[in-house]
């Protein structure tokens, strides 16, 4: 195993704009009151992603502003039995899955309360304070602040019990429903409204640390994303133990020792990733997500972004097995049916690459040579009912698996990852899509029986897909593309029903590469470390060491990945993702 230090924290450091940024109440206070001192009657919007701790603004922040007014905008929001029925189409009965939401913001709200709280402000003669997820709608604001928050630390702070979704007073619900509102309803509306609003923010407020706030001005934050389209990156990843979790990524990303195991790393998920930005001492931890919503040509180039708006389409993720236990076997939906069933517009495709594996190590991918679908489906429900173990043996192709392997996993196909695996998973981004067909019959994490979709799999099984063709189309399809004096280039997939395609470089000396108009996603497969330099200087040259998925902007162009010091002797590779321009 190659042993190097993966950062768990990556920076992009901001140039220009070093005193533009603050940590702590306490400059963050002092830098408000000078920016409000400029005028008697104002109005200070302090608009919230949802997860925003109130308490803590009302607490530290707006008594030392000496509002002469103070309105929570939630006063005038629906209470939770209308948003209930509001919703309802989109929640649904399920506990994963719901529709993803059309709705905007201000239809979460009382249209006479907000008119109400107007009609209080421009009364008002000195400092109105207006703060709360929504605030905006009822003032644009004198000064505007946008309080924000990445995904996974409202995850985090469910799973303490401290959180409920937004109006609905529901922090003691199962976790997995306060997610599927968070993912089909909230996060999808609020970043319609936060789009324009950060546009035109005067300032950003990062709430992810309680009680360690930081603040950087909107213009160093749009500034900031416009200089990370321009250069190599990486997002924050974060790391989740699982039922089926293995050891693998502990000791070689030096986690938590403590942990059970360690089964997720979303190592390039920006719709759940955080990005850090450093503006000279200062740290602002951002969602991503906030990138591709602000830069979205930039960063994806204009033939993605016409195809997939301001969504990143290509998901980097690791599935750790090793000395763990089988994933869920699963399958994910055809692209009619996620669109007929829940709104999203583009399906699931995905791909295994190995990137260590134990001895005996294998996958499970298709059905097998003429199996009857109905005994199959059969054999899930009576599996489901807890009659009997599902026979995988007699249905599903079991194919070993080792190191540098690449599985193509089309929608539509069975699978899952056998236990002493350690998986790169490269796949579009719908993460959530997942259909659990059997589960072994396990447990999950929290002591609950994890769902099973029957309902959903056995409608989008492909049943074509069987032992020869799997073998003929999806395993191990490597053909060399090109080569020079120190590399040579591989096409490893995808599937020709996938739109990502993957190139493998193996390498011990530069290789040049070109953005060609469309974002690249990439991961250092083998050896220590590379780096990632600009012919023309545009950006400073670029360390990405062994496991580490980097994201390269489509502005970027040409850039050049040569072995560094560290690195010389041995024989390096990278895996590079993009969308596919035909």
């Amino acid at each position: 195993m190659t042993h190097t230090v993966y950062d768990k924290y990556p920076e992009v450091a901001i140039s220009g704009y070093d005193h533009d940024a603050w940590q702590g109440w306490e400059p963050i206070i002092a830098t408000l009151r000078q920016r409000l001192a400029q005028q008697s009657k104002a109005t200070l919007i302090v608009d919230c992603y949802p997860g925003v701790d109130l308490n803590e603004l009302e607490r530290h922040l707006f008594p030392l502003l000496t509002p002469s007014l103070l309105l929570n905008v939630e006063s005038a929001r629906l209470d939770k039995t209308a948003l209930h029925h509001l919703l309802a189409r989109n929640l649904t009965d399920d506990r994963v899955f719901g529709v993803l939401s059309c709705h905007h913001l201000n239809e979460f709200f009382d249209s006479q309360k907000i008119e109400n709280l107007r009609e209080q402000a421009r009364e008002n003669q000195g400092l109105t304070i207006i703060y709360g997820p929504g605030a905006a709608l009822v003032h644009s604001g004198d000064v505007l602040i946008y309080a924000d928050l990445p995904r996974w630390e409202i995850q985090q702070r469910m799973r303490r019990g401290e959180l409920g979704n937004w109006g609905a007073e529901n922090r003691d619900e199962d976790m997995l429903r306060r997610y599927k509102r968070a993912f089909f309803i909230e996060w999808r509306v609020f970043d319609r409204h936060k789009t324009p609003l950060l546009q035109r923010a005067d300032f950003l407020l990062d709430t992810t640390q309680p009680g360690n706030p930081a603040m950087v001005s909107g213009e160093a934050l749009r500034a900031g994303l416009q200089q990370t389209t321009k250069r190599p990156f990486r997002v924050m990843p974060f790391f989740d133990p699982g039922i089926w979790g293995g050891q693998w990524m502990k000791h070689q990303f030096d986690l938590d020792p403590t942990a059970p195991n360690y089964a997720w790393c979303f190592d390039c998920v920006p719709e759940e990733n955080s990005l850090l930005l450093r503006f000279g001492n200062v740290r602002i931890e951002i969602p991503s997500q906030d990138l591709i919503l602000l830069q979205p040509r930039a960063l994806l180039g204009d033939r993605v972004h016409a195809r997939f708006g301001a969504e990143f389409p290509i998901r980097f993720d690791f599935l750790d097995t090793m000395q763990g236990q089988n994933l869920s076997f699963q399958v994910h939906p055809l692209t009619e049916y996620i669109q007929q069933q829940f709104g999203m517009h583009y399906t699931q495709d995905e791909s295994y690459y190995i990137l260590d594996a134990e001895p005996h190590a294998h996958v499970y991918l298709g059905t097998k040579n003429g199996i009857h679908p109905q005994a199959m489906l059969d054999d899930l429900h009576a599996a489901a009912r807890g009659e009997k173990a599902f026979d995988d043996a007699k249905f599903v192709n079991q194919l070993p698996a080792k190191k540098h392997d690449h599985f193509l996993i089309p929608a539509g196909t069975v699978h899952c990852s056998g236990a002493g695996t350690m998986v790169l998973e490269i796949s579009a981004t719908p993460y959530i899509f997942t259909f659990k067909l059997w589960d072994w019959g396990r447990l999950g994490m929290d002591g609950l029986p994890r769902p099973v979709h029957l309902q959903h799999g056995e409608q989008v099984i492909d049943w074509q897909r069987d032992t020869d063709w799997v073998m003929r189309n999806l395993v191990n399809r490597i053909e060399p593309i090109a080569q020079g004096e120190h590399w040579r280039e591989e096409r490893t997939g995808l599937h020709e029903r996938e739109f990502i395609e993957t190139r493998r470089h193996w390498f011990t000396g530069p290789v040049s590469h070109h953005t060609g108009s469309g974002v690249n996603v990439l991961n250092l497969v083998e050896g220590d470390e590379a780096v990632v330099e600009s012919p023309s200087q545009a950006f400073s040259p670029f360390v990405v060491r062994y496991a580490e998925t980097f994201i390269v902007p489509a502005d970027v162009g040409e850039y050049r990945i040569s072995p560094t010091h560290r690195s010389q002797g041995q024989q390096l590779a990278t895996i590079k993702a993009w969308v596919r321009g035909e």
